[in-house]
């Protein structure tokens, strides 16, 4: 580790084309960056930068020597990054993508709990509603929210399920008849969920009684929040998860539509990479998550269910 330190020295110095610049970035002064670089000059018996009063440059000799070692040490420090996420579970990063909806309302405060209980392990916290190839994207772990996977290509957890329901502001039915059973919905009226352009499917059933109404086309949005808002302003009726309609529910700016229908829950899931087992890292964020939800609303828990192979969007 202490070996590697003159050639961190002058890897930024050569990315930074500054001895000063460097050594703000390094908390160094500049004088010791100097003599770091100089010695390491020394050892090698090559001049490997070019100073002068206006800029430093790299000699051939110092381009060579930092793109053979840059290499080397991005390499050192991925090993050494996965060794502590295999070795040590209170102490090294994460990497983790979430939805947009619910990382924006649940991630600040789950992750800051996280931090007070794990101060030495750093997140790094990607939201977008887009599955992602969680082995190309070099995330630790996702939050998904979906229907039942069904893909055997990847590892989930299913953490609890998330009921849904149908909402709209009162002001709609100001200008528009109540529906009283799902074919009563008008699809100009249905605000539709989907990553494409195909209208969302919502199925619905009450006892042995089965629904299922195609929504509209009129307006599609991949983003719960986006859909929300709609509603709120009376554009429309959507189909969205509790924990997003809750407050609205709540205060009465939004109301359930068909209460006596149940549409099916959404799962809420973890998504790993194919590891043969939980690194002791990830199974700290993974034990944590589940028992921080089971303090929150709009979520429903039964018993804890195993890691089983699948994918979802």
């Amino acid at each position: 580790m202490q070996d590697l330190k003159p050639i961190r020295v002058f890897l930024e110095v050569a990315a930074l084309r500054s001895f000063a610049a460097a050594a703000r970035s390094l908390r160094m002064t500049p004088a010791t960056v100097t003599r770091t670089v100089a010695r390491l000059e020394e050892d090698l018996g090559h001049q490997l930068l070019l100073r002068t009063t206006r800029q430093v440059s790299l000699t051939s000799t110092g381009a060579l020597v930092a793109a053979r070692y840059r290499a080397i040490v991005e390499d050192f420090d991925r090993v050494t990054r996965d060794l502590e996420q295999a070795t040590q579970p209170h102490r090294g990063s994460l990497s983790i993508n979430a939805p947009m909806s619910f990382g924006m309302r649940l991630m600040p405060g789950l992750v800051d709990s996280f931090r007070l209980a794990y101060p030495n392990i750093a997140l790094n916290v990607t939201l977008e509603d887009q599955l992602i190839d969680i082995v190309d994207e070099g995330a630790d772990l996702a939050i998904r929210i979906s229907s039942p996977p069904t893909d055997r290509s990847t590892i989930w957890r299913k953490i609890c399920e998330v009921p849904r329901m149908a909402v709209a502001a009162p002001r709609l039915f100001e200008r528009y008849s109540r529906p009283q059973a799902p074919e009563d919905l008008d699809r100009n009226h249905c605000l539709s969920y989907s990553s494409r352009e195909t209208p969302e499917t919502w199925r619905f059933s009450k006892g042995p009684l089965k629904r299922t109404v195609t929504s509209g086309s009129s307006i599609i949005s991949n983003n719960g929040d986006f859909l929300y808002e709609l509603a709120l302003a009376g554009a429309g009726i959507a189909v969205l998860p509790e924990f997003i309609v809750q407050d609205g529910l709540r205060d009465g700016r939004v109301q359930q539509v068909l209460p006596a229908w149940e549409i099916a829950p959404l799962w809420l899931s973890l998504y790993y990479p194919p590891y043969e087992a939980l690194p002791p890292l990830v199974a700290t964020f993974t034990d944590f998550f589940e028992a921080y939800l089971q303090d929150i609303d709009g979520f429903k828990f039964s018993a804890t269910a195993a890691v089983r192979p699948a994918a979802g969007h």
